[in-house]
């Protein structure tokens, strides 16, 4: 896909990997719409960008996704390309996951990217096709202590991303899934519980983070070729990443 001219919705806009993907989205010519809760700081973004909207968005809300999915139609017509970025992490042992935590976050990570993908489909069909940039992470690779909630989670999007390629192989719509490796992002500072071993886990490889700009990068590289996966996971982890 061309992204000079497209129209790129962004979740997670506010910070880390969703505000360096709309730094970079804006940099090639796109027309971004900034999704995020923190209202402030979309704003704050959006006007540095040369053309973007913010729209306060709870993504777990689906009255409200369906509003921001008709005002970013409103203002250009069309929607090209979805980055479904907004997520949040929780460390917990089997023995002491809170259900309510889990519930909670499933809803963001997983039940969010399926509500506008299900909100946003019909529009690509319409127009005669798009993007869609789903995002996992690279710690689901292997089973690390106290982080089964989360990385069921990121098994779940890459599960339902599979299965949407395959439900939308007949269309032009590309679906693609991004596995990120440890990024420098607030993802610790905003975690729904155990900010403790979250540190502690990530400690050993703390100097391998890479920046969320590289993880941006990658995820332009998916929109462009339509490819229906990349990875930022170094080889030693499992991935293919050999920067």
């Amino acid at each position: 896909m061309d992204i000079n001219g497209s129209v790129a919705i962004v979740t997670g806009a506010s910070s880390g990997i969703g505000a360096a993907t709309a730094r970079a989205l804006a940099a090639e010519g796109a027309k971004v719409v900034l999704l995020a809760r923190r209202q402030d700081r979309i704003v704050k973004l959006a006007a540095e960008l040369e053309n973007a909207i913010a729209i306060k968005c709870d993504v777990t809300n689906k009255d409200q996704v369906k509003s921001a999915v008709e005002q970013a139609l409103q203002a250009h017509g069309r929607i090209d390309i979805v980055v479904n970025n907004a997520g949040q992490a929780l460390q917990a042992s089997i023995e002491e996951i809170n259900p309510d935590d889990f519930r909670d976050i499933f809803e963001l990570n997983v039940v969010a990217p399926l509500v506008m993908m299900q909100t946003v489909i019909p529009h690509m069909r319409t127009q005669g096709g798009g993007s869609f940039v789903n995002i996992s992470s690279g710690i689901w690779f292997h089973p690390l202590s106290e982080s089964g909630a989360y990385s069921a989670t990121k098994a779940a999007i890459s599960i339902l991303t599979g299965v949407a390629q395959v439900d939308l192989a007949d269309t032009n719509i590309a679906v693609s899934l991004m596995y990120p490796f440890i990024t420098e992002t607030e993802l610790v500072d905003s975690i729904k519980a155990g900010r403790e071993s979250a540190e502690r886990i990530e400690a050993p490889i703390a100097a391998e983070r890479q920046p969320p700009e590289l993880v941006a990068s990658k995820i332009l590289e998916l929109i462009k070729t339509g490819e229906k996966q990349g990875d930022l996971v170094p080889k030693k982890y499992g991935g293919t990443y050999e920067g």
